[in-house]
């Protein structure tokens, strides 16, 4: 058996063990339901076990799956996806200088639509702007998605708050309170929890490719954090008091924005709107806009239906298409 043989024959030992959950499964099941010999099943047992999986074996009974390694692989990722496009083509890397970067490359070549870059290390993460985004190994997600939307490209500005709307979601259900502070930062408790950096190629009349770049504080605590970012950011389990699983919630996080990204194609940014208002931590706030080589001050009363953030400042009502914004007072 060839490498990418085995690897895949892994990966079905591995999905059929997670989808018996707590139950048991007996060797001779999955010898028959996969095709492969009761010893070939052992070897990848084995296997599975000396990649740091936790496989209990009881006579009679079969294998159970009882812990999965915390790392962000095809064959953690895999078998957790409910998606049809998002991450069933998975880049894997130990360490990458940014996902968003290999994303572009593979976009460039051709890669199709939900493809995603994952790592468990960046040297060279960004946020907005060139701003470098802190991003500790083996603690954080970082991915990067390929998107290929059937958009003009005046419109593609709306993935971003899209994005910004389906990982909120994710964070919640993960049990965290989070709101958006836009255009694409979530925030818990005022401190940064997550960013969104999209960047494409277009023509005049339609986008070639997205290149979605999501990262999010997981589980790194906050003496881990570089000290001029402990009192701006923290991460899922300071919020909630314990460490998050990895694979699970980067499963969750494409789900979610599948989920958004179908509906936004279905029924236009309505929805998303709609959704990102109730969401928003930035609306009724007195805010702080640095727009280019200028800066104005004013309260934020709504996004428009382009998603441009509509800021009430002394006398006039300026829409901010891009910038940054600084939230001036707590609710």
């Amino acid at each position: 058996m060839d490498k990418s043989a085995q690897a895949c024959s892994e990966e079905l030992v591995l999905s059929f063990l997670a989808e018996a959950g707590d139950a048991f499964v007996s060797g001779e099941a999955m010898s028959e339901k996969l095709g492969l010999s009761r010893a070939a099943v052992w070897k990848h047992v084995e296997s599975l076990r000396a990649r740091g999986y936790r496989v209990d074996a009881v006579a009679a009974r079969g294998y159970r799956l009882v812990a999965i390694p915390d790392r962000l692989s095809p064959l953690e990722i895999g078998p957790l996806l409910n998606t049809h496009d998002l991450g069933q083509t998975l880049h894997y890397f130990e360490e990458v200088g940014s996902t968003s970067d290999v994303a572009k490359q593979l976009a460039e070549e051709g890669a199709d639509h939900g493809e995603v870059v994952v790592a468990e290390a960046q040297t060279a993460g960004r946020g907005r702007r060139g701003r470098g985004w802190f991003s500790a190994p083996g603690k954080n997600l970082a991915f990067s998605v390929v998107l290929r939307p059937e958009l003009p490209p005046q419109r593609a500005a709306e993935l971003t708050l899209v994005a910004s709307v389906a990982l909120c979601d994710a964070v919640r259900d993960a049990g965290v309170a989070a709101g958006i502070k836009w255009p694409n930062d979530l925030l818990h408790e005022g401190r940064k929890l997550a960013g969104i950096l999209t960047e494409m190629e277009a023509e005049a009349d339609r986008v070639h490719w997205v290149v979605l770049g999501v990262g999010v504080n997981v589980n790194v605590r906050e003496a881990e954090l570089p000290e001029e970012l402990r009192p701006i950011a923290t991460s899922l389990a300071e919020a909630r008091g314990e460490p998050v699983p990895r694979a699970l919630f980067a499963a969750a996080c494409l789900s979610r924005l599948e989920q958004w990204l179908d509906r936004h194609a279905e029924e236009g940014f309505g929805p998303v709107r709609a959704a990102w208002r109730e969401r928003s931590d930035t609306l009724g706030r007195e805010v702080a806009v640095e727009v280019g080589d200028r800066s104005l001050t004013g309260r934020a009363e709504d996004i428009d239906e382009s998603g441009a953030l509509l800021v009430r400042t002394e006398g006039r009502l300026e829409r901010v298409l891009s910038g940054d914004v600084r939230l001036l007072r707590a609710r």
